[in-house]
């Protein structure tokens, strides 16, 4: 069910948050969308042959989803050709989530070979992640992981089983109307669909019947008590989350802004009112970057803090 927008006097379509694990699962998860499912796949893949077939091997099921373990709420699919397909979405920065990635399509991968059985039958593997934080250090929201000869950077076919996609939500920043691409399109709707109101749907949006599908799933889902009291519970832990990182970025930066200027324009009296203040500013991001070293990866210090991962990585060794 909608709910009412008091002020504009219209209907916000999306009431969930479809980034939230419980929405992603139930919505891209269930047998009943599995062409929504396959237009997200598809999107990410980005085949010159795109699949036309796409099988659930995990369906939703609220009980079975409750006994699981945080780190397993993910897609399992398989499509026409055999091609086996981990989805997942993740909203907490881990650092080390790589090696996380390898591992569930490591996982993946050897889990199909049963005992007796030959290493010809394997099928592809493929990991798909969609990110809420920024992982890499460039600005591409979208990147494909393969192996691949390190000299030549030629693609061995017999190495070409295994695949990871990583797509960075926050990297792509454009808004509905200018999402052309199906990927984007549906980037735009991890990012905003809880938020877009009746009768402002694009005309590009319009003319995709799987994303339009998709918003009106979000419409009209329906939670038991149980899935509502999970929802909000995942809800709020990204909100606090997403707040205590700010916090801690505010705090470091300010602490060492504050006793970087101070240094720096003590040092500076000596050698120059100017050049102390740009020492004061140059030592209070150092100090800034070193209060979060703890807490932080040399990525999202970078990032929050406008300075480069090297120059991170280097003040984390001399620490």
């Amino acid at each position: 069910m909608a709910r009412a927008d008091t002020k504009k006097g219209k209907l916000l379509m999306g009431k969930f948050n479809p980034k939230v694990d419980l929405v992603f699962r139930k919505l891209f998860g269930s047998e009943e969308n599995k062409d929504v499912l396959m237009s997200l796949v598809n999107s990410v893949l980005q085949l010159t042959s795109p699949i036309t077939e796409i099988t659930i091997k995990n369906p939703y099921n609220f009980a079975s989803y409750a006994k699981s373990k945080e780190s397993i709420l993910d897609i399992k699919a398989t499509d026409q050709q055999g091609i086996l397909y981990d989805i997942e979405i993740q909203l907490k920065e881990q650092s080390f989530y790589g090696k996380r990635a390898l591992y569930y399509l490591s996982k993946l991968y050897v889990d199909q070979l049963e005992e007796g059985q030959q290493f010809y039958t394997l099928n592809k593997a493929v990991g798909i992640h969609f990110l809420d934080f920024d992982y890499f250090s460039d600005g591409r929201h979208r990147r494909r992981v393969i192996f691949k000869d390190a000299d030549t950077s030629e693609e061995i076919e017999e190495l070409q089983n295994v695949e990871l996609y990583f797509i960075e939500l926050s990297k792509y920043k454009e808004g509905w109307g200018q999402a052309i691409g199906a990927l984007e399109r549906w980037i735009t709707f991890l990012n905003f669909a809880a938020s877009l109101k009746e009768g402002e749907i694009p005309e590009n949006i319009k003319k995709d019947p799987t994303m339009l599908k998709a918003i009106r799933q979000l419409e009209t889902m329906h939670f038991s008590s149980e899935e509502r009291e999970i929802y909000d519970a995942q809800q709020k832990r990204m909100r606090d989350e997403q707040a205590q990182l700010r916090t801690a970025i505010e705090k470091g930066l300010a602490e060492g802004m504050e006793r970087g200027i101070e240094k720096g324009m003590a040092e500076g009296m000596e050698k120059g009112m100017e050049k102390g203040l740009e020492n004061g500013i140059a030592k209070g991001l150092q100090m800034a970057i070193k209060g979060l070293l703890h807490i932080l990866d040399d990525q999202t210090i970078a990032s929050s803090l406008g300075v480069s991962a090297e120059e991170v990585a280097k003040i984390r060794k001399e620490k």
